[in-house]
């Protein structure tokens, strides 16, 4: 799996909205690949049943696990799957940045 590249000095140098923009894909670029490494061994487990084997409690539990990581991801899926989702890129990125936090606004 290829690393993702560090920012470079000419970006951090850029104007704050572009610097932000680069700085929010950098930091959901980094959150998706550790998240799809988690989902790694989730194939091999969906494949047991159809292998005539059992699921042991283990693996019951390790697949809900793989379950919930699929679902934290589902909006990155959705830009890809979804007809027009690149379409949608825009407001996926507001929704992200909206979720990270609400801001304090310091009285003047």
């Amino acid at each position: 799996m290829k690393l993702p590249r560090p920012l470079t000095e000419r970006i951090m140098q850029s104007p704050i909205l572009l610097r932000k923009f680069f700085l929010t894909l950098d930091r959901e670029k980094k959150y998706l690949l550790s998240e799809l490494v988690k989902v790694k061994g989730l194939m091999p487990l969906l494949m047991k049943p159809r292998n005539k084997m059992q699921w042991s409690p283990e693996d019951r539990r390790e697949l809900v696990e793989h379950l919930h990581r699929l679902q934290h991801l589902s909006p990155y899926i959705a830009v890809f799957v979804l007809p027009g989702g690149m379409a949608m890129l825009p407001v996926l990125a507001w929704w992200l940045d909206r979720r990270r936090g609400r801001r304090i606004v310091q009285p003047a």
